[in-house]
């Protein structure tokens, strides 16, 4: 197995104890922590799928998915805050 593989299985396996926190989390605040973490190990996996397959695009794709959530990030906090500052 080479470095990307081994990559990939960790982000999996921590994608999949996020998804397990999103089913069980006592709180939203921890739901949500744990959907940015799904969002970010997808996008993750596809950067390292991008560099395992030699696709250039995918850093494109990557660098907009990563705006994204972080927009995502900072408008669920301020949701979970109550709007406060």
């Amino acid at each position: 197995m080479n470095p990307v593989d081994i990559a990939l299985v960790l982000v999996v396996a921590s994608m999949a104890t996020a998804a397990y926190r999103i089913l069980t989390g006592p709180t939203r605040a921890d739901q949500g922590a744990a959907t940015d973490v799904v969002f970010f190990g997808f996008v993750g996996v596809v950067a390292l799928l991008g560099m395992r397959l030699g696709a250039e695009l995918v850093v494109d794709l990557v660098l907009a998915c990563t705006l994204l959530g972080f927009v995502t990030a900072l408008s669920l906090a301020r949701l979970i805050a109550g709007g406060k500052r």
